[in-house]
């Protein structure tokens, strides 16, 4: 697993957030608002520059006002891999 933000995965997610937050009509101004932080955080993350961790992409999300499962199934459709690739099922929880 790549840990850097300039992984091509990475860069995708960063890409479905930002879109997401833009067709939603939220600027990095609000959302930061909403999220109780700063613009240049909001800014950092949508860049790349800060990695943001799966509880900030939920509230993220949440704060975009989109369900964090529609906006990982959208990740996980551009990135052009489905649930049952070898690449997803490397490492997969098991879910009881």
């Amino acid at each position: 697993m790549a840990n850097s933000t300039h992984n091509d995965d990475y860069q995708t997610l960063l890409d479905v957030l930002r879109g997401a937050r833009q067709r939603a009509g939220v600027s990095q101004v609000e959302l930061a608002r909403r999220i109780g932080n700063t613009q240049t955080f909001v800014s950092k993350c949508e860049r790349g520059e800060r990695r943001i961790d799966a509880v900030e992409l939920v509230e993220l999300a949440e704060a975009i006002g989109v369900p964090p499962l529609e906006l990982i199934g959208e990740f996980l459709h551009r990135r052009g891999r489905g649930s049952d690739s070898p690449k997803t099922r490397k490492g997969r929880l098991s879910v009881r």
